[in-house]
């Protein structure tokens, strides 16, 4: 088994799933007592928010390239980023690493394909909405059409994202307020929608959306998991 390098805590939250996803994965698999070999490096999600929101991209590429950096140092055969939105850096990252970085566009898009989708719906927060990193890869590498919400509904994504998701909070307002967002994104074409946040999938499940959903966070644990049984 190969040893899963994480970078987490971006928020911990959702980290705490990739954690969950990747340890049942491989017991599912392997059965018996057996669990992932992982390392972890957690940010404090304090110091990651108020970079973001300042657009200061140059420093929070030099934390995530000296943490991957460490990661490797310490045994790690395959690296995470456990946030859609730090893999804006995603390039920078894998430079400065020899071991190889998994993608989640790479993981989503995937699954996307598997179900014979050629129109998706984006949710996440407004940098990986509004911002070509992220779409691009679907849209230029994997031959996806990406459908983003208006201003407004990137707005209240991006909001509840960051006001109540990190913290753990999840409120019946802010499912409704989504799950309007996503019925507007199939009335204009999207047949399935990707949950391009790695703490939207804590709202929002499957049982609630009629159109298929696309978990970000199970998609990029799993390709992990794949990696490391390999």
């Amino acid at each position: 088994m190969k040893t899963i390098g994480l970078l987490g805590g971006m928020s911990w939250e959702s980290t705490s799933e990739y954690y969950r996803i990747i340890n049942q994965t491989v017991n599912r698999r392997l059965g018996g007592l057996h669990s992932a070999q992982c390392l972890m490096y957690s940010f404090d999600f304090a110091k990651i928010e108020t970079l973001q929101h300042q657009g200061n991209w140059e420093a929070l590429t030099l934390e995530m390239t000296k943490a991957a950096r460490t990661m490797e140092g310490a045994g790690a055969d395959v690296l995470m980023i456990c946030t859609n939105t730090m893999h804006r850096m995603a390039d920078q990252v894998q430079k400065a690493i020899k071991i190889p970085l998994l993608h989640i566009a790479d993981a989503t898009a995937s699954a996307v394909k598997f179900k014979q989708i050629t129109t998706v719906g984006l949710l996440g927060t407004r940098f990986t909405m509004e911002a070509d990193f992220y779409r691009g890869k679907l849209e230029q590498v994997h031959g996806l059409s990406v459908l983003v919400p208006d201003q407004t509904g990137r707005e209240t994504i991006h909001r509840v994202i960051y006001e109540e998701l990190v913290k753990g909070e999840i409120i019946d307002s802010s499912r409704e307020a989504y799950l309007d967002i996503i019925t507007d994104l199939n009335q204009q074409g999207a047949q399935g929608v990707i949950l391009g946040c790695t703490e939207i999938p804590m709202l929002i499940k499957q049982k609630d959306v009629s159109i298929p959903v696309f978990d970000t966070t199970r998609c990029h644990a799993e390709a992990a998991v794949d990696f490391a049984l390999t």
